[in-house]
């Protein structure tokens, strides 16, 4: 048998040898490099042999227990070798399908491919923040209720229910994506309705007493910040588009000649297939005159660039996700004007006072609208009857930025 002192004492010689200790085990010294620990053994007939590390990572009495859980499986009839080669396959197999891989390939393959760039880069965010950390290491289809549980009570403790409602969400995108490329077979987050606290609702402010609407609509014309912002104010009464999709528009999505902006709505249509996500609603959208003759003027502050509305800080990215907000508050509009809050101006004003079907609003607001037969209309339907309702909204717009105070 080998002691540790004699092991220590084991130095290089011109050509490699071994050195028993018993039942198996012996080390071998090498002319280069770590000494290392082997175990031949015999399995079916055939002379094997494994190895168990080096030393001095592996001391001596670490190699005796690697060898005796050998011959424990040779006793109960496994090869220790095969054995070992599972296990790794196993283990490949497991960091293949993790949870943190698979959400990777979800938002790599679908997710960014189906929001704007904003909405992705924030749900990315959320998962390395809140679900990595957590079960980012765990295969997706071991995954249990109790374990997501756990991930999303740790965010509602720290003050954000709202965020753990939308990491559920996401998680729940993640494991249905898994069941559809055979990766799990349930989604765990179904189990868990009700266990979360609902999120206080809250309405973005706007202004929908069109009394109110004169002296807000001069105060645009009157601001003197940035001057793309001030465009982007004035284009957000005309067209009320999503504050994420006007601060990304992009000059070849507009078509001067048609007099329209086509585009991709950051929200989706709430249609799902298998593991694809529903469609971005893609709209086709009337400029009245009033909002051609602002872009024509913007051209000459950003239309050598990708944005219509470019970051001041250049880099190619588009202006920041609070610009607009932040010029409402300064304006002193911050409880009662919302970036957000344009749609609900035009939708509740073209409904109510202009009394416009709200066919053509929805379909004006990036929604989808369906007909009769379930069947989601095009991008381009109701076109004529919205370009009328947007130069009729204009016109209004118009008068009633010219009434007296």
């Amino acid at each position: 048998m080998l002691t540790d002192a004699e092991i220590r004492s084991l130095k290089p010689r011109d050509k490699p040898f071994k050195r028993h200790d018993e039942k198996g085990l012996y080390i071998d010294v090498p002319v280069r490099g770590s000494k290392r620990w082997r175990f031949k053994y015999e399995f079916s007939g055939k002379e094997k042999l494994i190895s168990l590390g080096t030393y001095p990572e592996v001391g001596l009495k670490a190699a005796r227990e690697a060898r005796d859980d050998a011959r424990d499986k040779l006793r109960n009839g496994i090869d220790p070798s095969a054995h070992r080669q599972a296990l790794k396959r196993s283990q490949a197999r497991a960091g293949e399908n993790s949870f943190e891989v698979v959400a990777r390939a979800w938002w790599k393959e679908v997710h960014e491919k189906n929001v704007v760039p904003t909405h992705a880069d924030r749900n990315l965010r959320r998962l390395e923040l809140y679900v990595f950390p957590k079960i980012g290491r765990r295969v997706i289809g071991d995954i249990e209720p109790p374990d997501v549980l756990e991930v999303l009570r740790s965010i509602e403790a720290a003050g954000k229910s709202e965020t753990a409602q939308r990491t559920k969400t996401i998680i729940s995108q993640v494991c249905r994506y898994a069941i559809a490329t055979g990766r799990a077979s349930r989604d765990p987050t179904s189990d868990l309705k009700g266990m979360l606290a609902t999120p206080e609702t809250r309405h973005h402010p706007a202004i929908t007493d069109p009394e109110e609407l004169p002296a807000f609509l001069r105060a645009i014309d009157g601001y003197g910040g940035y001057p793309p912002t001030v465009v982007a104010l004035k284009l957000s009464t005309l067209i009320f588009v999503r504050p994420g999709e006007l601060r990304s528009m992009e000059w070849d999505k507009i078509d001067f000649d048609q007099k329209t902006l086509d585009y991709q709505s950051s929200k989706r249509s709430g249609r799902r297939t298998g593991s694809k996500e529903s469609e971005r609603i893609r709209v086709l959208i009337p400029l009245p005159h009033q909002a051609l003759e602002i872009l024509l003027e913007m051209q000459s502050l950003s239309g050598h660039g990708r944005f219509v509305f470019p970051s001041a800080r250049g880099k190619g990215r588009p202006m920041s996700e609070n610009t607009v907000n932040a010029a409402l508050h300064r304006m002193g509009y911050k409880d009662h004007m919302s970036a957000h809050g344009f749609r609900a101006t035009a939708r509740t004003i073209l409904n109510e006072r202009l009394h416009y079907d709200m066919q053509y609003i929805e379909m004006q607001l990036g929604h989808q609208v369906r007909d009769a037969n379930g069947r989601a209309y095009n991008r381009a339907t109701f076109l004529e009857q919205r370009r009328e309702m947007l130069q009729v909204w204009a016109d209004y717009l118009d008068d009633l930025r010219s009434r007296k105070a």
